[in-house]
């Protein structure tokens, strides 16, 4: 079988930030690293639980919400994806991306679709720690541009 595109950026190179996965059509697909890539730093079950349930939420109530299509962490536990509509710029990408984790970051209170008769993994939620990772990226993405969306060779 083929590689398939995320299997061949050579993930040693991989640092924090913001990057253009793959364009499918009218679908963009952006990699939010927030961890380095077999750093042995990975985002733990319960932040990344949390991160998945604030993120989707934030992106799908904001401007731009008719175009995000998805938002969902990688299995490898050091970022996630997000895919959106081809309609909306790279700048907006940033900018939601950036907002996103601001909300995060400043969250208080019940995290959304956290009951058990929504959730199917309830109880494995770490909002400290999801907090934390949102402030790092924060740090990261505070002059990102879109000159830096491109992997490194």
């Amino acid at each position: 079988m083929e590689k398939i595109a995320s299997f061949r950026v050579n993930h040693d190179k991989l640092e924090t930030g913001m990057y253009i996965s793959r364009i499918d059509g009218d679908v963009v697909t952006y990699d939010i690293r927030m961890k380095k890539p077999n750093g042995g730093d990975y985002l733990g079950n319960g932040e990344l639980h949390t991160i998945e349930h604030l993120f989707a939420t934030y992106a799908r109530n904001s401007e731009l919400s008719d175009r995000v299509i998805y938002v969902g962490p990688m299995g490898c536990r050091t970022g996630f994806y997000l895919l959106v509509r081809d309609s909306v710029s790279h700048s907006q990408a940033i900018s939601l991306v950036r907002e996103s984790f601001r909300f995060i970051a400043d969250f208080e209170g019940e995290i959304p679709g956290s009951k058990k008769e929504e959730c199917g993994n309830y109880l494995e939620h770490d909002l400290p720690k999801a907090k934390e990772t949102a402030e790092k990226m924060l740090v990261v993405l505070e002059n990102y541009s879109e000159e830096k969306l491109y992997y490194k060779e």
